[in-house]
């Protein structure tokens, strides 16, 4: 998949100052009000790609979170890595407001971390299916 331009996206492109470690930092709290244990955090990048991702657990179950850094048309790097966290807490506050309706897994069913390392959201249609009994704790 072919990820936009930051600009093109408009989400938070260029509308505060924070640092994306505030933003990241905000996203880890939230995952603790949840009961959420944080496992690992970084920044990576190689070549022109990059990205933001967090790993963590709610009861038994582990997710982990990876978030483009979109590149910037007009070369604003920092201004891109300040969208993609932003971006990144806005997506786990949604969440957390679905989990406390519908539960952890539901809510954070994308990120779930299968037995092969693979979250829920790599894992082709045919394989999902091979997966299922896993996916509902059985």
């Amino acid at each position: 998949m072919e990820l936009p331009y930051a600009e093109d996206i408009g989400h938070y492109w260029q509308t505060g100052t924070s640092s994306p470690d505030v933003w990241i930092d905000k996203a880890k709290k939230l995952i603790h009000e949840v009961d959420g244990e944080i496992l690992a955090e970084g920044y990576g990048s190689m070549g022109n790609q990059a990205a933001y991702m967090l790993a963590f657990r709610v009861d038994e179950d582990e997710f982990k979170v990876t978030f483009p850094v979109l590149q910037s048309r007009t070369g604003k790097t920092p201004a891109a890595k300040r969208q993609a966290a932003t971006m990144l807490y806005h997506d786990i506050k949604a969440k957390c407001m679905v989990a406390s309706v519908m539960g952890t897994r539901a809510a954070f069913f994308s990120y779930l971390m299968l037995p092969d390392g693979r979250t829920a959201s790599e894992v082709a249609t045919p394989e999902l299916a091979q997966n299922f009994p896993f996916l509902l704790g059985r």
